[in-house]
């Protein structure tokens, strides 16, 4: 049985704790407000532009010479995968869980004896990954300096992938995150950005007759680069509402669990501290008695 002065000094540092992490669950409560709004403005962009793109490529009729962007290489055999996620823990299971969706997938692609190759945004996905996929690792990537999460930021990401699909690098490139619904759930993605692919393609009225000026080559050249960016931005916007409403729900429960802790600390304590004075008591009698 631990002293008395042990659980005093327990008691003590669960309640310290106690206290730094009701402090963090109130800090996340206050980012998670304006990093939810932000996410949910993004959305309708980034879906909105690439069902422009999808619909855009609908009217090309030169498919062979469509921009590669868009049309990918034509093979499959190099993968490259964007796993993204923060630089800060206590976060809960979101680092985990995106972590866990991009390793099942990475599975997959290494079974049917397909390249790998992936770039970590995020220290914490690079100190998961790098244990079992060190050698597919090609560039890892932390933004912890960003006071906030920013576009420049997705741009240097976006220029990255860009510059390594010129250089052929890979076929496919697939970025991996997790997708804000509310506090307790946090959903991970898959998307694939290159070739341009989407579960949500709204549709053209095909009685409605567009003209385009420029032709649809030459928006689509520029239009391309900047929803890859787009869509990295997006999956930022998406992470850092996901990781402040883990980290608040996180920190609710090691708050909770602190207080439930320091309640059978005091009532050991309390216990102990009886059983001490009811052996002093009976030791003060019976020198009395042997008198």
């Amino acid at each position: 049985m631990a002293s008395l002065d042990d659980l005093k000094k327990r008691i003590a540092s669960v309640k310290s704790t106690q206290k730094i992490t009701k402090a963090m669950k109130m800090v996340a409560a206050a980012k998670l407000r304006r990093a939810q709004e932000n996410a949910e403005k993004g959305r309708p962009y980034s879906e909105k532009m690439n069902n422009i793109i999808l619909n855009l490529s609908n009217s090309i009729t030169d498919k062979e010479n469509a921009p590669k962007l868009l049309m990918g290489t034509g093979e499959e055999k190099i993968h490259l995968c964007i796993v993204m996620t923060s630089d800060r823990g206590l976060c809960g299971g979101f680092n985990t869980n995106i972590i866990k969706k991009a390793k099942a997938y990475f599975n997959k692609i290494l079974n049917e004896g397909k390249t790998l190759k992936i770039i970590t945004v995020g220290s914490k996905g690079y100190d998961q990954l790098k244990r079992f996929y060190n050698a597919n690792i090609i560039e890892k990537m932390s933004f912890k300096d960003s006071k906030s999460t920013n576009y420049l930021d997705a741009e240097k990401v976006g220029k990255i992938i860009i510059d390594n699909f010129v250089k052929k690098n890979f076929d496919v490139c697939t970025i991996f995150y997790n997708q804000f619904k509310n506090v307790i759930t946090q959903i991970p993605q898959e998307q694939q950005i290159i070739p341009l692919k989407s579960s949500k393609i709204e549709e053209i009225n095909s009685e409605d007759y567009y003209e385009f000026e420029p032709e649809e080559d030459e928006i689509l050249n520029n239009l391309l680069p900047k929803n890859i960016s787009t869509q990295i931005f997006k999956a930022m916007l998406e992470n850092s509402a996901s990781e402040q409403g883990s980290r608040m729900s996180a920190m609710d429960n090691a708050t909770r669990n602190a207080g439930d802790m320091v309640d059978k600390l005091t009532i050991e304590y309390n216990r102990s501290r009886q059983a001490s004075i009811t052996k002093e008591l009976i030791e003060i009698i019976s020198g009395a008695e042997s008198l």
